[in-house]
């Protein structure tokens, strides 16, 4: 399976290729993290990203353990984008 990229803070490298959006949903589906982002013109994109990464990436959100990260900004890349 191909695994799109996520980070909770706005990358150092080849930023021109990382797009930015508002996470509306985190769920696991078929062993995997799906994170549901909106971009900035309004469309929903669906990453697809390894439990580890999941883990990794809310524990970098701004928020407690406690808080949902609904809402939170994030930069992303679909695979091969």
């Amino acid at each position: 399976m191909n695994h799109d990229r996520l980070h909770a803070r706005k990358p150092s490298h080849d930023i021109d290729r990382w797009s930015t959006g508002t996470v509306e949903s985190v769920d696991q589906r078929d062993g995997h993290c799906i994170v549901t982002v909106r971009d900035t013109d309004g469309e929903a994109v669906e990453l697809t990203v390894t439990l580890a990464i999941r883990d990794l990436f809310l524990s970098r959100l701004a928020i407690d353990d406690s808080e949902s990260p609904v809402g939170e900004r994030v930069w992303y890349r679909k695979h091969g984008g």
